[in-house]
């Protein structure tokens, strides 16, 4: 298992306040923002509107990446639900991944000491 492990968060827009309020407190050292568009399977409706002859469409997202220690990510993946939850649609995705290597270009250092 890698030491090290990529959390990818999207969610909507006006959800990122709160969540990076709860990642700071959580002592995560770093993240990355940006702005995407996408949908899920509810393809871009509202909970009333969920119909099958719906094309998809696009909603403007934040997603959030961050790098942990790999024993940290179920704490953190725990407070990011409790962070997001509404019950509703567009309450977010969260993925997790291994990463093999992690390197601070500055340093040269590698892993954990990267971040």
């Amino acid at each position: 298992m890698s030491e090290l492990s990529k959390i990818d968060i999207i969610t909507g827009m006006e959800k990122f306040d709160g969540l990076r309020r709860t990642l700071s407190r959580a002592h995560v050292r770093g993240m990355t923002v940006l702005q995407v568009l996408g949908c899920g399977a509810e393809k871009g409706t509202k909970e009333y509107e969920v119909d099958e002859n719906y094309d998809m469409e696009l909603l403007p997202k934040t997603m959030v990446s961050v790098v942990v220690e790999t024993k940290r990510v179920p704490e953190i993946v725990e407070l990011v639900k409790q962070e997001l939850y509404t019950g509703h649609i567009g309450d977010g995705k969260i993925f997790v991944s291994d990463l093999s290597q992690v390197v601070r270009v500055r340093t040269g250092d590698e892993g954990s000491e990267a971040l």
